[in-house]
């Protein structure tokens, strides 16, 4: 899935908690073009419509401080009005679009992440009625899921290009993993460990345990598997010719990289999305699976099998 299509499914999915959580019969929104580098400058283009009987807002391009939408991106808070077409708080570039559906009484709510406005979600009724604090609190609710969503993709994407920079850098980064690998690996010796030093692997496992435990919460599917393609790269890394196949599942491993980073318990259930007693469950699964009776036993195992760098 394309990162169009990937914003496409995020803001649909947001669009129907801000309907069935405020009651709005209408929801529409889109994202700032050119992504998180834009730093707040250009437009966001209304690409979801929900609940619409026409296709007039579809396409708009809201500028910033233009119309209600853009006073919220320039002010980066929601605003709201009672009646649109004679609301003096805001420009009206836009009111023949919003004339055509009908709206009266609009919300529009920003998509800020990391400070940097990303989007903006409207909600609305074709009444003139005020819309109270609950209702609000919803629609700022459901801009929350895709703030989280762009922050999840963000940082996977992040990973992989600094993955990839080291793969341009220098032996480490031969791959990262390809050095390691050529050299067997910080297991075949002090060779290896020479060939990338101690410091370099410690970085590479570290990004191979915030690797998998981003995947899971990645929603692009393609992204997802790039994610895991390269964690399996990473983990490859220190296999030895012949891999041992233990069977576990993608959550034991994701517990066990967790593990291996110095990660409690606790810790780990808050990384991948799950309860503690979870975490345990797959732990000792896991360290079954692996003929481990502790937990640095289960690491030291799953290593030698190549399932963690």
């Amino acid at each position: 899935m394309s990162a169009d299509g990937a914003d496409a499914v995020e803001m649909r999915a947001a669009l129907v908690r801000l309907r069935r959580g405020t009651g709005l019969p209408v929801a529409f929104g889109g994202l700032m073009a050119g992504g998180p580098m834009t730093g707040g400058a250009g437009s966001v283009r209304i690409g979801e419509l929900s609940g619409a009987v026409t296709g007039a807002l579809r396409g708009l391009a809201i500028a910033t401080g233009n119309g209600l939408g853009g006073k919220a991106l320039a002010l980066s808070r929601p605003c709201a009005v009672t009646d649109y077409p004679v609301s003096r708080h805001i420009s009206h570039e836009y009111d023949a679009a919003v004339a055509a559906e009908g709206l009266l009484s609009v919300l529009a709510v920003p998509v800020v992440v990391r400070r940097r406005v990303r989007g903006v979600l409207y909600g609305a009724l074709r009444t003139a009625r005020p819309l109270g604090d609950r209702t609000l609190g919803e629609a700022v609710a459901a801009a929350r899921d895709v703030e989280q969503a762009l922050v999840v993709r963000d940082e996977a994407r992040a990973l992989l290009a600094a993955v990839a920079g080291a793969g341009a850098a220098g032996p480490v980064a031969g791959g990262m993993a390809g050095a390691v690998a050529g050299a067997g690996g910080p297991a075949a010796g002090s060779g290896a460990v020479a060939a990338v030093g101690s410091a370099a692997w410690e970085e590479v496992r570290e990004a191979h345990g915030a690797l998998r435990a981003l995947a899971p919460r990645v929603v692009d599917p393609a992204l997802r598997e790039e994610l895991l393609a390269v964690c399996g790269r990473l983990a490859s890394a220190t296999a030895p010719p012949r891999v041992r196949d233990v069977g576990l599942t993608p959550r034991e491993v994701d517990v066990l990289a967790c593990v291996a980073s110095g990660a409690t318990n606790a810790v780990t259930a808050e990384r991948l999305g799950l309860r503690p007693e979870t975490v345990k469950g797959y732990l000792r699964s896991a360290m079954r699976k692996l003929g481990a009776h502790t937990r640095l036993e289960a690491v030291v195992a799953a290593r030698r099998a190549g399932l963690l760098p």
